[in-house]
């Protein structure tokens, strides 16, 4: 299988070293040092004290991959404007799209079959410029489940060797071929994919997490078990999660309720490394959409909204955010 990851950082460089040395002819659009590194070395991914190493077709050139069978968008939600030009020549007649980010999706509304429409969610593509580029049978919904970091150009190192998965599904939700093609092929590389009934449903049991204990990271400095820890939380936090947990089954019922059990993770989530970091962030996807849903539903959400607000004024004021 031809495959393509758009956006090779840290999560796409992992990937693409698992596909490549399944047997799959992997290319990867990336850029800077990251890009030079493997033009010269190759691209390796480091698990454990073991490392492997494969070669990968890289680029920031999108015309230079050619055409392929499947594009996995590894970009964060905030980077997804450098698909309207990059994609086209990556696309045959039946190549499918995966957009594999965190948050709500600007495809959201696509193929949904539901009685309760959801907001507005235009300030998500702007313009319409993807739904204008990318046709409704090229989109496949995704979510990752895997933790991992550039720590030397060339060089991805995987935090979760014992959860890593790309769960894919329709983006109307229906059984295909090439969704259970996909999910074997994953599965053959080791990335876990098993299947899923409903793809926004998926979206919504991961953002659970994103839009409650993420958001409280960003506001803290803090590792997600140093939230989790400090005594002066832990009556906050069983309320901040009720009200996430409200959002979400607004949408859908059956979402497993995200509660306050089990070890927290001791690193940083991705919100606090962009921030830190000085990179935009994806404040739009992980912050305002789910308000949104919650404004649409009636809902009540104090503490949700108290925290979206420092978010994005924290983020205004370092400039990574112009929402």
């Amino acid at each position: 299988m031809r495959i393509c990851i758009f956006g090779a950082g840290a999560v796409g460089s992992h990937f693409a070293v698992r596909l490549a040395l399944a047997g799959h002819e992997v290319s990867c659009v990336m850029r800077g040092p990251h890009l030079e590194a493997v033009k010269a070395k190759d691209l390796t991914l480091r698990v454990d004290g073991a490392g492997f190493t494969a070669h990968v077709k890289a680029s920031d050139d999108p015309a230079e991959l050619g055409p392929q069978d499947v594009v996995i968008s590894t970009l964060k939600a905030n980077s997804l404007g450098s698909l309207v030009t990059g994609l086209p020549p990556l696309l045959r007649d039946h190549t499918a799209v995966v957009f594999a980010q965190n948050g709500i999706p600007w495809w959201y509304d696509i193929g949904l079959v539901s009685d309760v429409p959801p907001p507005d969610l235009g300030f998500l593509d702007p313009g319409g410029q993807l739904r204008s580029m990318v046709a409704p049978e090229r989109i496949i919904g995704g979510v990752v489940l895997s933790s991992n970091e550039v720590i030397a150009p060339g060089i991805v190192a995987n935090l979760s060797p014992e959860r890593n998965m790309l769960l894919v599904g329709e983006c109307d939700d229906r059984g295909s071929a090439r969704i259970g093609a996909l999910r074997a092929a994953l599965n053959e590389a080791s990335i876990q994919s098993s299947p899923v009934e409903k793809i926004r449903e998926t979206i919504w049991t991961k953002l659970l997490t994103n839009m409650s204990m993420s958001v409280l990271c960003l506001l803290t400095g803090q590792t997600a078990r140093g939230v989790r820890d400090e005594p002066d939380l832990q009556d906050i936090i069983p309320r901040l999660l009720d009200e996430a947990n409200s959002v979400a089954q607004s949408c859908f019922p059956g979402v497993k309720r995200l509660a306050r059990t089990g070890p927290a993770p001791d690193h940083k989530p991705s919100i606090l490394q962009d921030y830190e970091l000085g990179r935009a962030m994806e404040i739009d996807v992980l912050v305002r959409a789910p308000a949104a849903f919650a404004r649409a539903a009636g809902l009540s959400t104090p503490m949700l909204d108290l925290m979206a607000a420092l978010a994005i004024r924290m983020a205004r004021e370092k400039g990574l955010y112009q929402g």
